[in-house]
């Protein structure tokens, strides 16, 4: 690959932290097919391939696996080449077995990390009606799950979700879902994980931001006055993000600074 002269170095914005936070999602997974959802999910999973996770498989969304991520800033690479091809009917073969880990949004999501994409109110009259469940029931029975929230308000993290799309920790627990598996939420303010008893709780905080902003934005209780800061990326995940993989700046369009 061609080297790119490096963006001079100066702090890291909001969205650069969340793309490194994603990123870290995929570190060491090995060779599993990436599912992000989302423009800064998507950046996350190509810097995971570029440092971190170099067996990790990237696809161009629709049904070819790619060598690489696209390059945009990088006018002398080449294309990815396509290494494999997945018609929509073999995801759910992949999904099955494990070999995936997905990225999804969220537009609820409960202190079990229920998840829900599907309806806002009541079930049999709705006051408004999302994308449904999609492949979030799937997604959480079969293999790691994380998810990007690029609004962190109690409207999104709320008591109870008004229809769970993806399965919590307590529903997985009743269910005896073998193989599930939530990992992190990332948003525009912090790093959330899950404790030992499968309760949403604060990893790292962004840089710049209140901690007590993050508690009164979640509309279940959440302590993050302890809370580290989120890492910042370093000098050469940067220079990838700003001059590689995102040259047109287009991460801030789901998280300004």
């Amino acid at each position: 690959m061609t080297t790119v002269a490096p963006t001079p170095a100066t702090v890291a914005t909001t969205a650069e932290v969340c793309v490194a936070a994603c990123a870290d999602t995929y570190r060491d997974s090995g060779e599993v097919l990436a599912h992000a959802v989302g423009i800064i999910p998507s950046l996350g999973a190509r810097l995971a391939k570029l440092t971190t996770a170099p067996d990790l498989v990237l696809s161009d969304g629709e049904a070819f696996f790619l060598s690489g991520p696209p390059m945009p800033g990088d006018t002398a690479a080449p294309a990815p080449t396509i290494e494999g091809w997945a018609p929509f009917r073999r995801i759910f073969d992949i999904l099955a077995t494990g070999r995936r880990q997905s990225m999804m949004g969220a537009s609820q999501i409960d202190r079990h990390g229920n998840q829900n994409i599907s309806l806002i109110g009541d079930w049999d009259r709705p006051t408004k009606q999302l994308i449904g469940v999609r492949g979030a029931p799937g997604n959480t029975a079969n293999h790691r799950v994380d998810y990007w929230v690029a609004r962190h308000s109690p409207r999104v993290f709320v008591e109870s979700v008004d229809m769970v799309s993806g399965v919590g920790t307590d529903r997985a627990a009743e269910a005896g879902l073998e193989h599930h598996r939530l990992g992190v939420i990332v948003t525009n303010l912090a790093v959330l994980g899950f404790d030992a008893d499968g309760i949403v709780t604060v990893l790292s905080v962004h840089p710049g931001v209140d901690p007590q902003l993050v508690a009164d934005s979640t509309g279940f209780a959440l302590d993050a006055s302890a809370a580290p800061l989120t890492r910042t990326p370093d000098a050469e995940e940067l220079r990838l993000i700003r001059d590689v993989l995102d040259p047109r700046g287009t991460r801030s369009r789901e998280v300004a600074d």
